[in-house]
């Protein structure tokens, strides 16, 4: 292009423009060497209204024009936020505003990329680009929330909510690019369209959660578990935890940030699908830092791979490297050892704990197919094992809760007994009476057994499943035994107070047989819940019995440890039988 016209067009000087293609008309055809823009490139990226406005009108046919990446003027007008030059050439021709570059990018695209809120509230007007790239491998709101235009996702989703869960080539959401990069307003308010955006995965299995972690994007961490805990749960295709990924990308304080927020120590020892912990992956990579603080916070040194080695093993294997003298003495002193120094017996107990918590690295699966049905299995028996312990104790609560107010209505009753005190002597009123007596005697059984209830509760923690249900089961039946006596009380202090006569005999026997009666339909209807749990676990030991006569081969482990047989005792097995035979979410005790 020529040069004193390249400055005119820089400059905005529309006279001297005018003249200088007058004199040579074939100015208006040249363009810039490199880039192949045209003077309306030009004009309209600079924001020369009247000059844009002098070309169009002039030579309305450059409108059209294209540079060597095929993008018109409007591109230019777009991508620097020229409102005014971009009305102008969408006038002189609305064809342009459906035009792409050499790269699939719209106008809106390139708009939305460098954040010209008021470019993209004019374009999508035309709500045919929003329709075009449904089928375009990366759309204008994946480019708007990688940048962090939160006012541009906005407008999008007011628009068209549906490109919230809207895929890139690469398998990305919206909302997994936002996490990556860190922009906690535009994550909040993807979140505020759909919640449900948090469980979305990518091609790998990784969720925003996991994208924010490998970053160590702490606020998007923060922002993200404060909405969903359970997005903390949630593992990769290879089974990796975020503390996983944190470890594996050098993050310390996303690591630190997600161990000091949660309680995930269940968490700090799940095993990915090569049976490594973040330890092993720590020691790995030989993170000295990370192996320390880990070491600190509890994790299991002992844990085995599916290769047979344990963290000590994992950073023994390269000796030359100088960071291993670091790491190794810290190892040593809380009691790491290697898998060759493990006995059988802290083996078997190694790989017994890692069945109960359902770390996937223990099991040979034959396929990924079998390992995701393994994973999904053990998961959902992990979650009843919890719900059982948490309904456990909360059943504790509750029998000390009613033993503390059973004991509380008979010690009021003992101290304002049925008839009254005479005014005279101080004395019961009632206490000669044979009813009054039985009251009196029922109503201090039941108020010491419910007191004995309680001392026990308050005494006794138990920290052992079988222990808390021997436990419940001792002060339950007690608790029957006390309502009993406290229900015997009241009738017999109704007797007491009736007057005397047929009559009130009669009601008494009919107040004993309504009683009676409510109690048996209760203790009838637990029954048959009892009954049918217990032949449901039997038939479960029945089968479990006959599986291990036929031989069914047990689950073997790799490596090293495949060579040491793990037995697992019957007892083990059905330890939990209780969840087995619970098909209805709950178990009599």
């Amino acid at each position: 292009m020529n040069r004193h016209l390249y400055e005119t067009v820089l400059k905005g000087d529309t006279t001297t423009f005018l003249k200088l293609v007058q004199e040579n008309e074939t100015l208006i055809k040249q363009t810039v060497a490199e880039s192949s823009n045209t003077v309306l490139h030009l004009a309209a990226r600079f924001g020369h209204l009247e000059l844009v406005l002098e070309i169009l009108n002039r030579w309305p046919e450059m409108v059209a024009a294209e540079n060597g990446d095929m993008e018109t003027a409007l591109h230019e007008a777009c991508r620097e936020g020229e409102v005014e030059v971009m009305k102008a050439l969408m006038a002189a021709d609305e064809g342009v505003v459906g035009k792409v570059n050499c790269r699939g990018e719209s106008v809106l695209f390139v708009a939305c990329e460098r954040g010209k809120v008021e470019v993209v509230k004019v374009l999508i007007g035309f709500q045919w680009l929003l329709v075009h790239e449904l089928d375009a491998f990366m759309c204008s709101i994946h480019v708007a929330a990688a940048a962090g235009h939160t006012e541009i996702v906005k407008e999008i989703l007011n628009l068209r909510s549906e490109f919230a869960k809207k895929y890139t080539s690469e398998g990305y959401t919206p909302l997994h690019l936002a996490c990556s990069k860190g922009h906690v307003d535009t994550i909040r308010q993807l979140l505020w369209f759909d919640p449900d955006l948090l469980y979305l995965r990518d091609h790998n299995g990784w969720t925003p959660l996991h994208w924010a972690s490998m970053r160590g994007r702490v606020g998007t961490i923060g922002e993200i578990i404060s909405i969903s805990l359970e997005c903390a749960e949630m593992v990769t295709n290879h089974g990796e935890t975020v503390l996983h990924l944190a470890v594996k990308y050098n993050q310390f304080d996303g690591l630190r940030y997600l161990m000091e927020t949660l309680n995930i120590l269940e968490l700090v020892n799940r095993q990915d699908n090569d049976g490594n912990t973040v330890l092993h992956v720590a020691t790995a990579g030989k993170l000295t830092g990370m192996v320390l603080y880990l070491l600190q916070r509890g994790v299991d040194v002992n844990a085995i791979n599916q290769k047979g080695h344990t963290a000590l093993d994992v950073v023994q294997s390269d000796g030359s490297n100088s960071t291993t003298l670091q790491i190794v003495p810290a190892l040593l002193d809380v009691g790491a050892k290697r898998c060759d120094q493990l006995s059988s017996k802290d083996i078997q107990e190694l790989v017994h704990h890692n069945l109960i918590t359902h770390s996937p690295g223990i099991r040979k699966l034959d396929s990924p197919i079998q390992h995701h049905h393994y994973r999904k299995k053990t998961y959902h028996r992990s979650k009843q094992i919890e719900l059982q312990n948490e309904g456990l104790r909360n059943a504790r609560n509750t029998i000390t809760i009613v033993a503390v107010l059973i004991a509380t209505v008979t010690f009021s009753g003992g101290m304002n007994p049925p008839g009254g005190f005479s005014q005279e002597t101080g004395k019961a009123i009632m206490g000669g009476k044979p009813p009054f007596k039985v009251f009196v005697l029922c109503n201090i059984i039941a108020l010491f057994l419910s007191l004995g209830i309680v001392n026990v509760l308050v005494s006794v923690i138990p920290f052992r499943r079988k222990s808390m249900m021997k436990l419940l089961v001792a002060t339950h039946k007690i608790m029957w035994v006390s309502t009993m006596f406290m229900a015997a009380a009241f009738i017999a202090a109704t007797w007491t107070i009736l007057p005397q006569g047929p009559g009130s005999r009669w009601l008494v026997i009919e107040l004993m047989m309504v009683g009676v009666g409510c109690t048996l339909v209760v203790l009838l209807g637990l029954g048959f819940l009892l009954v049918k749990q217990w032949s449901r676990k039997q038939e479960l030991r029945r089968r479990k019995d006959k599986k291990m006569k036929d031989g069914t081969p047990n689950s073997s482990i790799n490596s090293r440890v495949g060579e040491m047989h793990v037995v697992k005792n019957s007892h083990q097995s059905s330890s939990n039988s209780d969840i087995d035979s619970s098909d209805h979410g709950y178990h009599v005790y």
